[in-house]
């Protein structure tokens, strides 16, 4: 979601933030400003709209140096305006700055600050910061920017990336980190300050990310990090890997087409090294540390939010039936609110692409309270959950950018199988059912690459359905979740209407839903289940609905029910997942383009969800 840069140094600074903000698009925002040096004031220019209509409003003629600030912003508070789009300033314009969270008790210091005189001038929670700073600069006059900002943390409640500057400290920045992430580029006599990597790519890959409770000062020659009780904190810079190559669209007219069509190499990512076939096993460095401890665990928890909880639910399938350990999967939203029965004999696993899913941070820090074990598998090497766990293993899947996410979902359910080898080799799983799950992870970047050559088809079924505004999707076991996911991604691509259902259940209410206008897509490949969901098909045949089917290669039955079918290769049943949600990524991408839409940045919508 919303996205901070700000830049200090030798370079023209209005020129660096553009750019980073240009790089922050695929956050998913409504609205994009920037705060300037400009003789001896700030001056501030912002809109609702793209980064390319703030483009529009700043003199390219004129001559920048110094210091400057930017955000994309995503509504929470107060609609998507010119005047709720950051940054936001006091009373004097004085104080600006940018803010990606929410602050929980805003209203009560609202309420305390006008009553002492301030007037705002947006209807956002993030403006009572840049008042808070001005009434303790009020108090005392001689006190630094960073004095005044550790004087306000402890007014403010909820989470928060925050960078400031002050018309009275010209040269100086601070930011500071609450449950939102924030990181220090270090580049040649220049600093950068930003909410994510990929906007400094272009000017360092050194890189200091900050913790929460912590806060950087930077002016144009130095730097230092202290905690909220102005402690200084010394930490080394880590060098990061991704280049601005790796986030191009590299030839395709949508970075989600990239991203789909990347499986098969993403996912060779995913496993390269992992595997040791002939004794069935997986090898997963990042496990070693709590191996032993492994061995002793009763129960896996897994917890995550959208994508990655349903990429979770076929984790727990697999976990269960081949590894024999009893396994939970949570929204993450949900996870610290039905007060979950964990304890240290629980290892407790978060999913997310990003590693700052603000949700599944909260559930990993409750469990980590509660005594548990806590592990990651996360995509982003630095995130908070990287950081914050006990354990983890990166996807290893690179830069996800278009908003929907596809690679990440069959990297994390590779990862899952990665997980279910580990933990099933350390229990009962034989050594043949191990080497048979290693060869057949093995060979699933290849079967992807196969399936991905239906494209062409999946086109032309996309366009012959491109009339219906509502659609069924059915699975059962471990397709139930990619019944689910692929639901989720017509719906987040092309804005049409699709409910995920378990095959089971057309009886229990949606086949009152069925009629010639209803499209079911029924995920039915040659499994343990196959023979229920032939009969639910023909249920919803019976109804005149038409129906498109995901089967596997070499079902003659399937075609005397389905209107359109899409066949896949045949793997391993609990591998299942990682072919047939192919299919139907492409179908909501194609889906979305024939609807004229923007599928890399889908309305109302952000990439990484920093806040509850």
């Amino acid at each position: 979601m919303c996205g901070i840069i700000g830049y200090i140094g030798n370079k023209n600074p209005v020129s660096v933030v553009m750019d980073g903000l240009k790089a922050l698009e695929y956050r998913g925002y409504d609205s994009a400003g920037i705060a300037f040096k400009k003789g001896d004031g700030i001056k501030v220019i912002k809109t609702a709209g793209r980064v390319d209509d703030l483009l529009k409003l700043i003199d390219h003629n004129g001559s920048y140096s110094g210091i400057a600030l930017g955000h994309t912003r995503w509504a929470t508070h107060g609609a998507p305006t010119n005047e709720n789009a950051h940054p936001h300033s006091d009373c004097s314009d004085e104080i600006f700055l940018v803010h990606n969270g929410v602050i929980e008790n805003f209203r009560d210091l609202q309420s305390g600050l006008i009553k002492s005189g301030h007037t705002f001038r947006s209807q956002t929670d993030t403006e009572v910061i840049a008042h808070l700073i001005e009434e303790e600069s009020r108090a005392d006059a001689s006190l630094g920017l960073d004095e005044l900002v550790l004087r306000i943390i402890p007014k403010i409640k909820g989470a928060y990336g925050l960078a400031v500057l002050s018309k009275r400290h010209p040269d100086t920045m601070v930011a500071v980190r609450n449950f939102s992430p924030l990181l220090l580029g270090l580049g040649d006599d220049e600093y950068i300050v930003a909410s994510d990597a990929s906007a400094i790519l272009k000017h360092t890959r050194q890189i200091i990310y900050l913790n929460d409770g912590e806060m950087a000062v930077v002016n144009p020659t130095s730097h230092r990090i202290v905690n909220v009780n102005n402690e200084l904190v010394t930490r080394q810079a880590e060098e990061v890997e991704d280049t601005i190559e790796m986030s191009q669209r590299g030839g395709y007219p949508h970075f989600t087409l990239k991203e789909i069509m990347e499986q098969p190499e993403s996912l060779r990512n995913t496993l390269r090294g992992r595997l040791i076939l002939e004794e069935g096993k997986a090898q997963l460095g990042g496990l070693n540390e709590v191996k032993d401890k492994l061995r002793s665990i009763n129960h896996l928890s897994i917890t995550a939010c959208g994508t990655s909880y349903l990429a979770g639910t076929v984790g727990r399938y697999m976990i269960e039936e081949y590894a024999g350990l009893k396994t939970d999967v949570d929204l993450a939203s949900e996870f610290r609110y039905r007060k979950p029965i964990i304890d240290e004999h629980t290892a407790v696993l978060g999913l997310s692409q990003s590693g700052e899913t603000a949700d599944t941070i909260g559930a990993l820090k409750e469990a980590k309270e509660k005594g548990s074990m806590i592990l990651g598998i996360v995509n982003s090497v630095g995130s908070t959950i990287s950081r914050m766990t006990d354990a983890g293993v990166y996807n290893h899947a690179g830069p996800e950018i278009g908003v929907a996410s596809t690679k990440a979902f069959t990297s994390q359910v590779a990862v899952l199988g990665l997980y279910t080898l580990f933990l099933g080799r350390q229990r009962n799983m034989s050594l043949t059912m191990g080497k048979r799950i290693a060869k057949e992870l093995n060979n699933i970047p290849d079967l992807v690459e196969e399936t991905l050559r239906l494209s062409p088809q999946i086109e032309k079924i996309a366009e012959k359905y491109s009339r219906y505004r509502d659609f069924l999707y059915i699975g059962r076991k471990y397709n139930l979740a990619v019944a689910y996911e692929g639901a989720l991604k017509l719906k987040e691509i092309s804005y049409v209407h699709a409910e995920g259902y378990g095959s089971g259940e057309m009886k229990h209410g949606p086949l009152a839903m069925i009629d010639e206008n209803f499209p079911t897509i029924a995920i039915v490949p040659q499994d343990s289940v196959y023979e229920k969901n032939i009969s639910n098909m023909h249920e919803i045949k019976a109804r005149r609905g038409p129906l498109i089917a995901i089967a596997t290669e070499g079902d003659k039955e399937i075609g005397e029910i389905a209107d359109d079918i899409i066949y896949i290769p045949k793997t391993l049943e609990m591998l299942t997942p990682l072919l047939t949600v192919i299919p139907l990524q492409l179908f909501a991408y194609f889906s979305g383009v024939l609807r004229g839409l923007d599928v890399d940045k889908p309305r109302n919508l952000a990439k990484s969800v920093t806040v509850e």
